[in-house]
């Protein structure tokens, strides 16, 4: 990605909210200055056009916009009713694309929903989906269960970023027979700027997603604390899920073959087959 498409990304990531049933929702509010809206009235006509355009698809606008009401103190310390709305990530698409197009930030905004709810319909068809496909759909998730991951670990005692890389190397070590994150790396010939997970084919990338789905969960079920009993954790996590694929027979994750292309190479002919689209 691009320095301007990162910035595009941590935008909406930063205020993605996430309710009781895990599911990922946006507030109207929140969203409304980000896509350069002064006045509620006008971002109001954008979000009733979405909905419109939702209904002539034949798809329950009330399945993606949920309208709420809270109230919200105001400056004579009386309150006030406030209309808002709970958007889905199609919501979001179908606003940022009847939105006003000579605002720049929602030219950003098509191009992030766009993306990320195509990515959500691959995750919805995985069995069905090419190998390209599959490792966007993991390597997606993989970076919504990381940030998970770093959470739990941080309530575990892992602060700084010298104990998370720690942490991390645990991990990798258990699941790679003893190789850091520093080794992999080198095994697959890869650049210093070049990031691991982005040059694992979908078996890796899955066999990694386990490992830190089930690492974050036992984190908290056991109410680890510590660092160095979150680093045990981690490793041991890793060589169980190692074990798992040992005894099915599988290929260890360090003999698996690295792509020829990277994450970002397979996201950059996406988004040029979608602006064609």
């Amino acid at each position: 990605m691009t320095d301007i498409e990162n910035i595009n990304e941590s935008i909406f990531e930063s205020i993605k909210h996430i309710n009781e049933h895990g599911q990922e929702y946006w507030t109207a509010r929140e969203l409304q200055p980000v896509l350069e809206y002064t006045k509620w009235e006008n971002f109001k006509v954008a979000i009733t056009r979405a909905m419109e355009a939702c209904k002539s698809s034949k798809i329950k606008d009330s399945d993606h916009f949920a309208e709420v009401r809270k109230m919200v103190t105001i400056g004579s310390g009386a309150k006030r009713e406030l209309e808002d709305y709970h958007l889905s990530r199609y919501a979001c698409y179908l606003i940022a694309m009847n939105g006003d197009p000579r605002k720049k930030a929602i030219a950003l905004a098509q191009t992030y929903f766009a993306v990320k709810t195509r990515q959500q319909e691959l995750i919805e068809h995985y069995e069905d989906l090419s190998e390209d496909q599959k490792r966007l759909a993991i390597r997606q998730e993989m970076k919504n269960h990381n940030k998970a991951l770093a959470d739990a670990a941080h309530d575990a005692g892992v602060i700084t970023g010298r104990d998370y890389a720690a942490f991390q190397d645990s991990g990798y070590m258990g699941l790679y027979g003893g190789l850091r994150a520093k080794d992999i790396h080198e095994r697959k010939g890869l650049k210093p700027s070049q990031k691991i997970l982005d040059h694992m084919g979908s078996t890796e990338l899955a066999a990694n997603l386990f490992r830190a789905t089930q690492t974050e969960e036992k984190l908290r079920r056991d109410h680890v604390k510590g660092k160095e009993n979150a680093n045990k954790t981690h490793f041991g996590v890793g060589k169980k899920v190692r074990q798992t694929i040992q005894e099915l027979g599988g290929t260890m994750p360090e003999d698996l073959p690295t792509p020829d292309k990277s994450i970002q190479q397979i996201e950059r002919a996406q988004k040029k087959q979608l602006k064609k689209d």
